[in-house]
């Protein structure tokens, strides 16, 4: 069955969340996080995710930018960097995060071929909206789905039916787009077709499923999507 809708992730698949710790980190008088951002964005990053799994398997569901900020919190004090101007500084560079060079042309070539296109993200329609909006992606996007319509972070299945429920289409007709292994496999499981964008390199997450295709960039997902 051919695919006729790409759905990505937003926050590391679209959109670069390490830029908000590079980009302060550039700014003067940023001596201390210039020697340590890329470990404070790692940890930001990994924390943020953390808390979205444990707050999905306790049950206490929260906006995505509450936990954000509680992420950025941790990698905060874990880098020795106690400081609330920084703090500011950072979160606000998140709203404003820009996507992958990439990004706009691949978006562009799936619209030209008369494919839906859509974002499935952890994160609140607040934030998805600024992302969208910053990296002017708008344009090439059918929609924005929020787990905020369901109350639960991915990988929960309620998270995945929402693909289905807005586009009417048959999971083999998906081609689901991730840079988080775990999310790229659970999608898998669920039945879509799945890319895990694996820009750095790492291991295979060991998991029950595995995504069904693995590139280092968003680049040829239009020619992969025309040839399932």
């Amino acid at each position: 069955m051919p695919i006729t809708t790409c759905v990505f992730d937003a926050y590391g698949t679209l959109f670069d969340v390490a830029a908000a710790a590079r980009t302060a980190a550039s700014e003067p008088g940023r001596d201390d996080l210039a020697k340590c951002w890329q470990k404070l964005a790692n940890d930001w990053r990994l924390k943020q995710l953390q808390y979205t799994w444990l707050r999905a398997v306790a049950d206490a569901h929260g906006d995505f930018w509450d936990v954000t900020q509680d992420g950025l919190d941790w990698a905060l004090e874990n880098n020795g960097l106690n400081d609330a101007e920084l703090r500011e500084r950072l979160l606000q560079l998140y709203w404003e995060l820009q996507a992958y060079p990439e990004v706009p042309e691949m978006l562009g070539s799936l619209k030209q071929a008369g494919l839906n296109t859509a974002i499935l993200s952890n994160g609140s329609p607040a934030m998805l909206d600024g992302a969208v909006q910053s990296a002017g992606v708008g344009e090439f996007l059918d929609d924005v789905l929020s787990v905020e319509s369901v109350g639960i972070f991915k990988p929960h299945k309620s998270v995945y039916d929402l693909v289905g429920k807005r586009f009417g289409c048959k999971n083999e007709e998906v081609l689901f787009v991730s840079s988080n292994g775990w999310d790229a496999a659970a999608s898998a499981g669920y039945g879509f077709q799945t890319v895990w964008v694996n820009r750095a390199g790492e291991p295979m997450d060991r998991l029950p499923w595995k995504p069904t295709n693995v590139l280092k960039d968003l680049t040829t997902i239009p020619e992969l999507a025309a040839k399932l």
